[in-house]
């Protein structure tokens, strides 16, 4: 069954066909780890995690790479200002390479959380400087660049289809429109190399040929990609804030250096919404998923919140969306929990999800399948193994849950079976009497077949 997935490079639904025979490149761009991750970051996550498990539900092998910017992300578009870790390093009163491990493994720590799949591939920028300087020097090489007083910068009007994954259009920008011109001849050209101020000692700097410094932001992802994917690869992904800029220019020095777009697919997930517009961490405005925990708020609830709305689709944040999730989810893993096991996978129910999960990641649809398949006219059994592959790609982790365990004191457990007992002498009265102190204490006894189950009210 053909895959069909929104390529933003055509703007149009393609189908799928891998370039190796043997493994689909996925390249997911990874955090700048200056500060947590906030919950609009982690929807993008998700949905890349979403769109591997499709692919590995196709029985494809997917290469999956994230890197973890650690150096290099100036706190301006313009490629004037701080680097984000520098700044990020006077603001905690760490290092920051101290603020880098902190923050990559918290990191971490929400995918896992999030049961967001480990990747093949971690790369971290700080590890290759090597690659990113002779990528520069490539793009050098091949005319593309010019020297200014603060770094070399790459010269996008040589590329007469730059901007062309945004549709920029750069007749129409002009100069100081976006950012201060400076020493840049177009308001469009970007860092490749920042020289180290002359009076001012950084944390985090190397030598290359030009002199001194560190690489801009874009050039990182270019390099690495091209590493351990190859210059030209199955899908590049990221938020929709990447399109404009940061895809843009890795698209660009692809272009000078390999001459490839990098991806044969580029997909990018949309922002959480929240009442005052995008969740930045620029504004000091955004949610931790340590937030919700702290609110007694199942990671997983809000993974089942994502699976609701498409990943092409802004999605608005509310903490009653969040608790309604979060009660779905508990009714679908108790239902779960209580179905028998031994059945067998529906083949029409499999076939009709695949079909959902085949268009563009139509989760929302394959979600619904699944209520409208516990009211269909299958048995238990064969619910809960259906339902089992399914979670393949929701990634629930429906088997592995378990029911909290009631901690019953004594004397409530006593009542309980003194209720058994007067049930088993058929004392209808004294079970009544009993059931009602039961209730006073907050407790009920539900009766089955197999002995008896206490239940806090």
């Amino acid at each position: 069954m053909d895959i069909l997935l929104y390529d933003n490079w055509e703007r149009r639904l393609r189908p799928f066909s891998p370039l190796n025979k043997d493994w689909v490149g996925l390249y997911c761009c990874g955090p700048t780890v200056y500060d947590y991750a906030h919950i609009g970051n982690l929807r993008t996550y998700l949905f890349e995690d979403l769109l591997r498990r499709a692919l590995e539900w196709n029985g494809y092998t997917v290469r999956h790479v994230i890197n973890i910017t650690d150096v290099g992300h100036l706190v301006s578009d313009g490629d004037d200002g701080e680097d984000k870790m520098e700044k990020g390093s006077r603001k905690a009163g760490e290092s920051a390479w101290q603020i880098a491990d902190r923050f990559t493994a918290a990191f971490k720590d929400d995918l896992q959380k999030l049961h967001i799949l480990e990747p093949a591939i971690w790369c971290k920028a700080t590890d290759h400087i090597v690659e990113q300087i002779d990528f520069i020097a490539a793009i050098e090489k091949n005319g593309y660049t010019y020297r200014t007083s603060d770094g070399i910068y790459f010269d996008t009007s040589k590329q007469d289809d730059y901007g062309f994954l945004a549709r920029i259009k750069r007749d129409a920008i002009k100069a100081g429109s976006r950012v201060e011109l400076g020493e840049k001849l177009h308001a469009t050209d970007f860092a490749l190399w920042k020289f180290s101020p002359p009076d001012e000692h950084r944390q985090m700097e190397w030598d290359s040929p030009w002199g001194r410094g560190f690489p801009g932001w874009h050039i990182e992802c270019s390099a690495m990609s091209a590493k351990y994917l190859t210059p030209w690869f199955d899908i590049h992904c990221g938020g929709e804030d990447h399109i404009a800029i940061h895809h843009s220019n890795e698209i660009a020095q692809n272009q000078a250096c390999h001459g490839t777009r990098l991806a044969n697919f580029w997909m990018h997930g949309y922002f959480l919404q929240i009442d005052s517009g995008k969740m930045s961490k620029s504004t000091g405005e955004f949610l931790r998923l340590q937030t919700l925990l702290d609110q007694n708020i199942d990671p997983l609830a809000y993974r089942y919140l994502c699976l609701t709305a498409h990943y092409r689709s802004q999605m608005q944040f509310s903490f009653e969306a969040l608790l309604s999730a979060q009660t779905a989810l508990q009714r679908l893993r108790e239902t779960y929990h209580a179905w028998p096991t031994g059945g067998n996978v529906s083949a029409e129910c499999r076939e009709k999800f695949t079909t959902f999960i085949n268009e563009d990641l139509n989760v929302p649809r394959a979600l619904a399948l699944v209520w409208e398949m516990l009211k269909a006219d299958l048995s238990d059994a064969d619910k809960k193994a259906t339902l089992t592959e399914f979670d393949k790609v929701f990634g629930l982790g429906l088997a592995q849950w378990q029911p909290a365990v009631l901690a019953i004191p004594a004397e409530v457990q006593c009542l309980a079976e003194q209720r058994q007992a007067a049930r088993k002498s058929k004392n209808w009265a004294e079970a009544d009497r009993l059931r009602g102190e039961l209730h006073a204490l907050g407790y009920e006894v539900e009766d089955k077949a197999d002995g008896m189950q206490i239940k806090a009210l």
